[in-house]
């Protein structure tokens, strides 16, 4: 009897058995690859053997050897196909698979964060996509590989239909929600700001001048071959893979959501859950700014999702920003320079780069003088607020306040004056108090 795990992000209704439905058909082709990869690990750790082994074997022995891994990974493919099932109930999604060691997913419909919908470049030429959710409370996204393109679709549809509070009737009928397009960035306009940015060009000189500085102190090109290697790395994450990802960006506004399509090869559409957006940050590289450009990131708990604008001017960013945190105006926001008394000990020349701003809807800082930051979070958001001040700063005056958020991510107030600080902690946790008692609840189509 072939041993069950079940893994449950919190446990659904028990009711009667749902329908179980299977991946797509070419689903198999992608599985195979998996044993195919492992074998070519081993075929290029042990070279020489292998090719000794193979020149042994007659031309015969070798056409049989090869038929047979071909028919062990398709069958190996199908097998996989065969026993992974998925099913949707009233309360929980449902993903069955295993071959020897079964596993079962239960997804509560509540706890979904995002669904979204990718397609790689061979995927989108055989017309299936995959769907990952994003699930409060782990780490790693469950998918459904492969589905057809109008499949994913729909699933995504009534999924999203059913959080929302649909009955399964309604939910297999809504269909899509209808979207208005809010912002895209053109292919000129990225590949501009990827030319003003200044890490992308120390990346790229980098990868110029490392591997020639190797081969001219140990004249031995083996040695500058293995110091460009990860330089070139470096350099395709910013330059090409960065184009390659954020080509063609659009941003949506529907009711489940802000919906963001994007990639060149790997077509993504993701979408950006309504009221769960945990902090809002506004990149301004120096080339950036004689253009009004900004970049626009955020966090959410539990997706891996960082980018909210690649680039765009900074009216289109506010604007897309006003949509994510309704009633936040940036525009508005009045910055207290840290003081130069005390603040220029601490940390010399930089300190002028930091800022404070407090509204009745967000706590935002400011930093970075070459390249500025500001970090906006709503009040609602704040897990808890810190107060910090090392020797130095004591001596000095000043102190830090530090504001965590659920995402695992901390917005610091540096550098401001110790009397200051000691008030702003006590008034931020009260405002984060009251801001999460009136907060409107985190659904879907609402």
């Amino acid at each position: 009897m072939t041993p069950e795990t079940s893994e449950i992000s919190e446990s659904g209704a028990q009711g009667a058995p749902p329908v179980e439905r299977r991946l797509h058909f070419l689903t198999p082709l992608r599985r195979a690859w998996v044993p195919i990869a492992a074998i070519l690990g081993v075929a290029v750790q042990q070279g020489e053997n292998v090719a000794e082994w193979v020149t042994a074997l007659s031309l015969l022995l070798r056409a049989v050897a090869l038929v047979s891994l071909v028919l062990v990974f398709g069958l190996y493919g199908f097998l996989s196909w065969w026993f992974t099932h998925y099913a949707v109930t009233d309360t929980e999604l449902r993903i069955r698979s295993g071959l020897l060691f079964r596993r079962t997913a239960h997804i509560r419909l509540d706890r979904i964060q995002a669904i979204d919908v990718t397609r790689p470049l061979l995927a989108r030429v055989a017309g299936v996509a995959k769907l990952r959710l994003d699930v409060i409370g782990t780490d790693a996204k469950d998918e459904l590989a492969f589905l057809g393109e109008d499949d994913a679709g729909r699933l995504r549809a009534e999924l999203l239909a059913r959080a929302a509070g649909f009955t399964p009737a309604e939910a297999v009928v809504l269909g899509e929600a209808p979207e208005r397009e809010l912002l895209r960035v053109t292919p000129r306009d990225l590949a501009v700001s990827m030319l003003l940015t200044l890490s992308a060009s120390a990346a790229v000189v980098a990868g110029l001048a490392v591997p020639v500085v190797v081969w001219w102190f140990s004249s031995n090109p083996w040695a500058a071959a293995a110091a460009l290697l990860p330089v070139l790395g470096a350099v395709w994450s910013v330059s090409g893979g960065r184009f390659l990802t954020e080509y063609d960006w659009t941003v949506a506004e529907s009711p489940d959501g802000l919906r963001l399509d994007h990639g060149l090869l790997d077509r993504a559409h993701e979408t950006v859950p309504p009221g769960r957006v945990q902090s809002i940050r506004i990149v301004e590289p120096l080339l950036w700014r004689r253009r009004g450009w900004v970049r626009v990131e955020l966090s959410v708990a539990g997706s891996h999702n960082d980018v909210l604008v690649p680039v765009a001017t900074r009216a289109a960013a506010h604007a897309v920003v006003a949509r994510v945190l309704p009633g936040v105006d940036l525009a508005g926001l009045v910055f207290d320079p840290s003081p130069r008394r005390g603040s220029r000990w601490v940390v010399p020349v930089w300190w002028k780069g930091y800022g404070l701003a407090v509204s009745e809807d967000v706590f935002a800082t400011r930093k970075g003088r070459l390249c500025r930051r500001t970090e906006i979070v709503p009040h609602a958001k704040v897990q808890s607020v810190r107060y910090s001040q090392g020797p130095w700063e004591r001596a000095c005056g000043v102190a830090d306040v530090h504001v965590d958020t659920g995402a695992n991510g901390t917005v610091t107030a540096r550098l401001r004056p110790a009397d200051e600080a000691a008030g702003l902690l006590h008034a931020q946790a009260a405002r984060s108090r009251t801001s999460r008692a009136s907060a409107r609840p985190d659904r879907w189509m609402t």
